[in-house]
Parts: C-alpha cells; structure tokens; sequence
C-alpha cells in the first residue's frame, strides 16, 4: 500500500488567486515531501458569487519524472491518474476544503510541476491557472523516539498535520499491547489508535480535531511511557 503523507507547504504563508465568482486561497510556493511518498497540496475553492456555481479542474500541463504520477485527491481519496478533470459544484459562499492535488513522488529526488485550470462550467472564460510546485527529496533516516525490550517507536510525520499523519513502530513480542491516545491540552482523550504486533505503522486521522496543540500518550500494557505534542493546521 502506497504511504499516503500530506506534504507541509515550502512556505507557511499561503496565497490566495481571485476570479469573477471564485477564489482559490491557501496555496503554497512549493511542497515537500520524500521519495516514495505520496505529497498532497490542498486547494480551497470558495464560490464568491451570490449563486451556485459549478467549477471545473482541468490539468494542462506537468512536469514530472517517468516514476511519478499526479492525480486529484478529493476527500483524503486520490483518484485514477488518468482522470484529467475534476468537477465541483458550490453553493454561494461555500467553500471547498477537503481536496488536493496529489503527486506520488517516485523513486528520484527533484522538482516537479503541475499547471491546472480552474473555470466555471457556465462561464469558461472566468479562468485561473495554478502552478503547483513540488519538492522531492531523499528519505532521512528516522531515529526512534522510545525503545525498550517491548517496542521501538519513531516519531508522527507529517507534523504539523492538515488531514493524515503516521508513526511507525516495532513490537518486539506479541504479547505486549500498546496504544497511541490522542488527548487535548487539558489531558482529555479524543481518539484511541491501537498498535497490532502484525503492523508496524498506524495511520492518525486529523478529520475530528480543529486547528491547535494536541499531544500523543505512548502506552504499554497500560502503563504511559511516552508523551509528545502533535499540532493540527487546516
């Protein structure tokens, strides 16, 4: 299974792109990520007009390597890479937020880019073109963060995180349970992620937490070994 990871922007301040009845915020002069993983750059559309509108995604252009493939990602699902369009229809003032422009970044360090439009179905000339820009790096090597005779741990990446995010660990022996607990500042719990011996890495969905400072609890056989902080950015 492909690593799905959501890139953290090149750059922190995001820009936004008007046309006639639309606007396109938040975007980034670039996004990282590594080889072998999968690098979204989320788009917000909002409809600015006073009525519906009905918005078409079309890519034009891209520049990518041989071992790379680019698709749409609506709802954290990427799509089939032949997919060239996407289509969207927004209510007045309603906004687009779960949807990015996915890259599966190869095998190959680099950069590459891809040019989209985006136009009203009723109005083709009210266009905008974006330039989405990707930065492929080598994998760093990641050092573990807890270890003991029972399991290894590495840190949860992306962090910061907009929707999904990992942590890989080990379980040394099958009898041992372990557990990540995601908890907010004041040490109340919001989710419960359990670590299967026949895994080794979990998936940490950023869907039922707001923008803010969390943090995640290592347990072991109940006992809480390990605390660290997870910061959420939509």
């Amino acid at each position: 299974m492909r690593r799905l990871l959501l890139a953290i922007g090149f750059c922190f301040a995001g820009y936004a792109l008007t046309a006639q009845n639309f606007e396109v915020a938040a975007l980034e002069d670039s996004y990282r990520g590594s080889v072998g993983e999968v690098i979204q750059a989320p788009i917000k559309i909002k409809n600015t007009f006073d009525k519906p509108i009905t918005l078409i995604i079309k890519r034009v252009e891209t520049q990518i390597g041989s071992t790379q493939r680019n698709f749409f990602c609506p709802d954290n699902n990427c799509l089939d890479q032949r997919t060239d369009t996407y289509t969207v229809r927004l209510e007045p003032g309603e906004t687009v937020e779960r949807f990015a422009i996915g890259l599966e970044a190869g095998l190959t360090e680099g950069f590459s880019s891809v040019k989209y439009q985006v136009f009203s179905k009723a109005n083709p000339s009210d266009v905008m073109q974006l330039d989405i820009n990707y930065v492929v790096e080598a994998r760093a090597e990641k050092g573990h963060i807890y270890s003991s005779p029972l399991i290894t741990i590495h840190d949860l990446y992306p962090n910061p995180v907009v929707t999904t995010a990992r942590i890989d660990y080990d379980i040394h022996q099958e009898h041992v349970k372990a557990k990540i607990i995601i908890h907010n500042i004041l040490g109340s719990p919001l989710s419960v992620y359990d670590l299967s011996s026949g895994q080794n890495s979990v998936k940490i969905e950023a869907d039922p937490l707001n923008t803010g400072i969390y943090f995640y609890t290592l347990y072991v056989n109940n006992e809480s070994v390990l605390t660290r902080k997870l910061m959420v950015k939509k």
